[in-house]
């Protein structure tokens, strides 16, 4: 059967892409050829890039073997709503469920050095979303970080604070330093006085002044919420603030990104008083069935990083310094060059002078190298889809097992298609051949024989 065509006006997704789907399925002679076209889709994408490509996504991050197989395990097609333990779950037979689900909340809670910790937020976004319902009212003020400066949607009036209803206000940032311009957040801060701030950005490279904004804000009853999406490895891993110890009443996360597990959202917090608030809110407003086999495997990564995680976070921090160092020397311009690039596992390009962001991506992406375009302060926010920047992160590379030398020839890579110094053909090859010289995944336990 054909199915009907949307209307092109109404229509989010490119009409092109979706057009090429719909034709191949009519194509396709029934049913079992439809899933084949669907498993083929997947090893073209395995083939390209998990093998071909260097991934400079900071989004992302190659799971260890181990953790990739929970991701399939049995308990994945199990139901488990409620909390845990039998007097809580609305099924019978979830004992082992509950060992699972346990093991991880004990994990993170170790993890993150947390009195409590939640394990069922299948998106990072979810969990944001869990700390408004539970620490605000509909037309409450807010604070977070603006777009421009690597605000994220999570903490804006399109995502989970618009959906609450907030009144949400720009967190004063310094378009220089790329940190909270804290004199003015005092200033800001005392006349908004927000319920909460939300310290969140995509785009991050310092850490934020927690302990200070916390001290301000608490003057009215404030509360500093920190969304560490991009930072929840390096916050776990020892290599970036602790903000918790800080003065954050709570912190949520993604659990891919540095922290190298599922895809999905972590939350840890201190203060018992937020307890039965936020795990009302996420149990049973926001998550229901919660798929078990990615509490297991979200368990698994946390146990991988008790062993590796400081290790690996070094790694990726010292890499993102070699490769923004470099490629400042090469002649592309990085942000915050006067103090030393960046503290986490990405760095920020100013690209305007080889055809903004969404170009430089879509070149660089020809040759198997694998970035995304990024606002900086001096785009407007209106920009999002042109901007001038690119995002670059180390994580996946490093996990690879490159270091700061071979961040040296990902910058003779990115270089020869910036510049036009090599065919793209060329470019192409050699990506491959330095992704494919290192198969091995590294900070993971070996597989036992």
């Amino acid at each position: 059967m054909t199915a009907p065509t949307a209307d092109a006006a109404t229509e989010v997704h490119d009409p092109a892409v979706l057009a090429w789907a719909s034709d191949l399925l009519d194509r396709a002679g029934g049913p079992r050829a439809m899933q084949q076209a669907v498993i083929a889709a997947v090893e073209r994408n395995a083939r390209w890039r998990g093998e071909e490509c260097l991934n400079l996504l900071a989004p992302e991050a190659p799971m260890s073997p181990t953790v990739r197989a929970l991701l399939s395990a049995e308990v994945g097609q199990r139901a488990a709503e409620g909390h845990i333990g039998p007097a809580n779950r609305w099924f019978a037979g979830t004992r082992h469920i509950d060992e699972i689900e346990a093991l991880c909340v004990e994990l993170l809670k170790r993890v993150f050095g947390a009195r409590y910790a939640d394990h069922r937020l299948v998106a990072s976004m979810i969990g944001n979303l869990a700390v408004y319902a539970a620490m605000t009212e509909p037309g409450d003020a807010i604070m977070s970080v603006t777009q421009p400066f690597g605000g994220h949607s999570s903490n804006r009036g399109d995502g989970p604070a618009g959906v609450r209803g907030l009144y949400i206000h720009d967190v004063p940032m310094d378009p220089v330093e790329l940190e909270v311009d804290l004199d003015a957040f005092s200033d800001s801060a005392r006349r908004i006085r927000p319920k909460l701030v939300a310290l969140g950005a995509s785009m991050t490279l310092f850490p934020f002044p927690v302990t200070a904004m916390a001290d301000i804000v608490s003057e009215w009853g404030g509360r500093i919420f920190f969304d560490g999406a991009h930072q929840l490895g390096l916050i776990g891993g020892g290599q970036f603030q602790d903000p918790l110890r800080e003065g954050a009443a709570v912190l949520t996360g993604s659990a891919g990104k540095t922290f190298s597990g599922p895809q999905s959202g972590v939350i840890v917090w201190d203060d018992p008083a937020l307890t039965v608030p936020l795990t009302d809110a996420i149990f049973p407003t926001l998550a229901a069935t919660h798929q078990v086999n990615r509490v297991a495997a979200l368990a698994a990564a946390a146990a991988e990083f008790f062993a590796f995680g400081q290790d690996y976070m070094a790694q990726i921090v010292a890499n993102a310094q070699a490769l923004a160092g470099a490629l400042h020397e090469r002649g592309v311009p990085m942000l915050a060059a006067h103090k030393g690039f960046t503290r986490t596992h990405q760095a920020i390009a100013d690209v305007t002078a080889f055809g903004g962001g969404e170009a430089v991506a879509n070149r660089l992406a020809e040759a198997n190298i694998i970035t995304n375009k990024n606002l900086i302060p001096t785009d407007p926010a209106a920009a999002w889809d042109r901007p001038s920047g690119l995002r670059i992160g180390t994580t996946e590379v490093t996990r690879w097992g490159m270091k700061e030398g071979e961040m040296a020839r990902i910058t003779d890579l990115i270089v020869d298609v910036l510049k036009e110094c090599r065919p793209v053909e060329a470019v192409q090859r050699d990506a491959g051949d330095l992704r494919r010289s290192f198969p091995t995944l590294h900070y993971c336990f070996a597989p036992e024989a």
